[in-house]
């Protein structure tokens, strides 16, 4: 189905998972092995050359291909066989030395890792393009006053800029995550039949190095077919990113509901727009962020529960990866690309914000009143006579200033100057705005 595509789905990320990308992996693997095996003394250098001339997607049939694997049990089998018939049609000796001293294993896992390198480069590449933008919105509301909900209730004042901040360290803590991944993922996989490359006598070894430089791939100090960490690990650093992705859409779905219109996603012609209500201005890009940050988590589970495999080459749990993995890849591809596009495009309404610090009377300056008292008669005696005028301002649908005022108690302990300072927001955000400082420096550290 690609009628939700460019819908759910990063069109660049989506070349590179493509049928033909795959089988492309698979044949990189095959005409750097044979170049490879050549160097090594293992195959003539003519065979090498005339494999790598026939290793191009474009010449095989996809269908033929994929009725194969219906029979073979993998892709890879029925692809070596029509490499060697290609191969064959212009030399017959070099057909003899198509996929030599490999198994299929080795061509399926290293080519999905060329995949997973250019996939994942471009997705860092967005998450850089999603960082920075969340660091110019920072900063530009380090000081937007806006209220902060707790227990999806109005709480205490805070600013934009650091709801904001936070995003942004969340996201550059699955930058570098990403990098790690990247450097422990991208790594050749070929160990043959049972992963000891006996085939290949006493130049294994060789041609497994020559075979890692001619694909720029690390080649690990030993074949992994039945140890999956590092695609699971690649499954459950995109998981923790679409989860990240996926709270700053319900952030900012949370702040654009209709009684809240403090943040807008970016009005386009046909965008958000509702097939019976002219009047909806739906948030799009989170919807879809949101539908990945539901759909990904039950996929990482599978690449998880697939890492049990059976000595020397799993039954069911290798295969199980086959399209899990790359559906990961895919929707955390194409939820990125939607936040990273959003984000610069954010309408934020600084005064809807202020006049939303009043939808509660007063009452979320509460602590800081309570705070106040607390160091003149103590902290239970302070929290019982703010509590108790809390629940008068509500009963009587009152100010809690006007409450505070007409309080015996707290009136010899406040003055006006005091409730001035009291009530006004700017004078109890903490460090709000040290934090915003913060997190935009360090991030702009790690690029």
């Amino acid at each position: 189905m690609d009628l939700l595509d460019q819908l759910f789905r990063s069109e660049d990320v989506e070349k590179v998972l493509s049928d033909r990308a795959c089988l492309q992996g698979m044949l990189d693997f095959e005409a750097a092995l044979a170049t490879a095996e050549a160097r090594a003394g293992v195959i003539p250098s003519s065979a090498a050359v005339a494999i790598a001339a026939k290793c191009k997607a474009e010449l095989f049939d996809v269908g033929e291909l994929a009725r194969g694997a219906k029979l073979a049990g993998n892709v890879a089998i029925p692809l070596v066989k029509a490499l060697t018939t290609l191969v064959a049609q212009g030399d017959k000796a070099a057909a003899g030395y198509v996929h030599w001293g490999a198994t299929s294993q080795d061509a399926i896992d290293t080519g999905c890792v060329l995949q997973l390198r250019q996939a994942l480069a471009l997705m860092a590449s967005d998450l850089d393009r999603l960082a920075r933008g969340l660091a110019e919105l920072a900063t530009k509301h380090r000081s937007t006053i806006v209220v902060g909900r707790t227990w999806m209730q109005q709480a205490l004042p805070t600013t934009f800029g650091v709801k904001v901040a936070g995003w942004l360290n969340a996201v550059d803590g699955h930058r570098e995550r990403l990098r790690e991944t990247q450097r422990r993922a991208v790594a050749l996989q070929f160990g043959g039949a049972v992963g000891t490359l006996a085939a290949l006598g006493d130049r294994g070894t060789d041609v497994a190095k020559y075979l890692a430089e001619n694909l720029t791939l690390e080649l690990p100090e030993i074949p992994w077919h039945s140890h999956r960490d590092r695609f699971a690990e690649v499954a459950t650093t995109l998981g923790l990113c679409v989860g990240t992705l996926g709270k700053i859409a319900k952030d900012i779905s949370l702040h654009s509901q209709t009684e809240v219109a403090e943040v807008f996603e970016p009005m386009e012609k046909r965008r958000g727009g509702s097939s019976t209500m002219p009047h909806k201005r739906n948030p799009v890009a989170s919807a879809v962020v949101l539908s990945a940050a539901s759909r990904v988590p039950g996929l990482v589970s599978t690449m998880l529960a697939a890492m049990v495999q059976e000595q020397e080459r799993g039954l069911g749990g290798w295969l199980a990866e086959w399209e899990t993995l790359p559906e990961i890849v895919s929707l955390s591809a194409g939820a990125l690309r939607w936040m990273a596009e959003m984000v610069p495009q954010l309408q934020i309404d600084a005064e809807r914000m202020k006049t939303n610090l009043e939808a509660t009377h007063g009452l979320i300056f509460a602590e800081a009143v309570s705070m106040a008292l607390a160091s003149k008669i103590g902290k239970a005696q302070a929290h019982e006579v703010v509590e108790t005028a809390c629940e008068t301002a509500r009963k009587e649908k009152r100010h809690l200033r006007d409450v505070i005022v007409a309080d015996a108690r707290a009136q010899s302990l406040l003055s006006a100057v005091d409730l001035d300072g009291l009530f006004d927001p700017l004078r109890y955000l903490g460090a709000a705005e040290e934090f915003v400082d913060r997190v935009v420096a360090a991030s702009a550290r790690s690029v």
